[in-house]
């Protein structure tokens, strides 16, 4: 069984990113995640476009960013110009999905859709033009130590059945921990958001080999 593992740099020791990429790097993660907020559409604030921009010089995998933010549409190519190899926008925030997508593609990145717990699954089909991935929140987001909602994995289930959203990448983002990863692989997603069950006690290494380790 396999996953591609990205962590989520909103949950790492801030202070030493620069570090904390390498280290990273060397044990052999899939990209990084960013999330980037507004203080609206969430109730949070953590990373910004300038940390993109000053990480991007410290290694090549690639940046996914996760614009949780209303009327996303604006900061698309600051967050590409910094870096963004993939962006995803949410869905509950933009009032035409597909011109924001394509916007995304024009730009030069990936482009996807995310889609909040209490969303069910719209019909994607004719986003599928520019879209390359579905990112399923199955915490609800910046609240701490969320409990994993496994309802979310009906999203995913639903997705990779549906003609033409099959060969889509599915993304399941939040609660993912050693207990659960399986179960979330078994579902269809091909790739997981990590935080806290890759950074808890500052022990990367050993936090990843568990995650590897339970599929």
């Amino acid at each position: 069984m396999t996953i591609r593992i990205t962590p989520s740099l909103a949950a790492a020791p801030l202070e030493h990113l620069s570090q904390t990429i390498g280290e990273l790097a060397d044990v052999g993660i899939d990209g990084f995640h960013f999330d980037i907020e507004d203080g609206l559409f969430v109730p949070a604030m953590t990373l910004g476009i300038k940390v993109i921009g000053d990480l991007r010089p410290f290694t090549n995998l690639p940046f996914d960013v996760h614009l949780m933010i209303a009327n996303p549409e604006w900061m698309l190519p600051h967050v590409i110009k910094a870096g963004a190899n993939r962006v995803s926008v949410h869905y509950e925030a933009c009032s035409y999905p597909r011109r924001i997508l394509q916007s995304i593609v024009l730009h030069g990145a990936q482009a996807g859709i995310a889609l909040n717990p209490r969303t069910s699954l719209p019909d994607l089909r004719y986003l599928s033009p520019y879209l390359s991935f579905v990112v399923i929140l199955s915490t609800e987001p910046e609240i701490k130590e969320s409990p994993f909602l496994p309802n979310a994995l009906e999203k995913v289930r639903a997705g990779k059945k549906t003609p033409g959203l099959e060969v889509i990448e599915w993304v399941v983002d939040g609660g993912v921990i050693p207990e659960n990863i399986s179960e979330i692989a078994e579902a269809g997603a091909d790739s997981v958001v990590v935080g806290r069950a890759i950074f808890r006690d500052n022990r990367i290494r050993d936090n990843l080999a568990a995650l590897r380790a339970a599929l």
